[in-house]
């Protein structure tokens, strides 16, 4: 088993509200500041990383959603936005960016503007491919330090940790 690693800002910062504040409890902040510190690079890395690939975290998110979606890679507006836990504006918007670039198209009701589907293009499915394997690999590498069996064990823990907060059930990407 691995040696223990050494105390670090966080210990620090719950030991100085344990002195400051003697009988509040303060063993959150060794979980939550680690976690915040933990989205923040994670976040980070993930940014650069998709800039560097070309893409950015809204059109990856967009584009992603409706691959796992399954085959045809369809879906409507309200769905999109709904599994990007985004507005139906916000949705609009990265609609028409993707369009513009050939990543996705709009089926239109008659002569109306309002898309009622969205689906993946050829040219959305391939950069896909390219974006995503790129950034797994390297998001593999950023948590490459922990044995498998502790990934799992992190992995079930935030989960709990996730259902036990109530909120809704989480699907979409994250990295804003």
């Amino acid at each position: 088993m691995a040696a223990e690693p050494p105390r670090d800002g966080a210990d620090a910062i719950q030991d100085a509200w344990r002195r400051e504040l003697p009988g509040v409890p303060v063993e959150s902040i060794g979980v939550i500041t680690r976690i915040w510190w933990a989205a923040k690079f994670f976040g980070d890395e993930r940014r650069r990383l998709l800039a560097d690939l070309g893409v950015d975290v809204a059109t990856l998110d967009l584009l992603s959603t409706l691959r796992r979606s399954g085959p045809p890679y369809r879906m409507s507006p309200g769905e999109l936005a709904e599994a990007c836990m985004v507005t139906r504006g916000a949705i609009t918007q990265r609609v028409e960016r993707a369009a513009r670039a050939g990543l996705v198209e709009r089926t239109t009701a008659g002569s109306g503007y309002h898309a009622r589907a969205v689906a993946l293009t050829d040219a959305g499915n391939a950069l896909l491919d390219r974006v995503v394997a790129d950034l797994l690999v390297a998001e593999d590498r950023l948590v490459g330090h922990l044995s498998p069996e502790r990934r799992e064990q992190l992995a079930g823990l935030l989960r709990e940790l996730l259902a036990g907060l109530g909120g809704p059930s989480l699907t979409g990407q994250v990295g804003d």
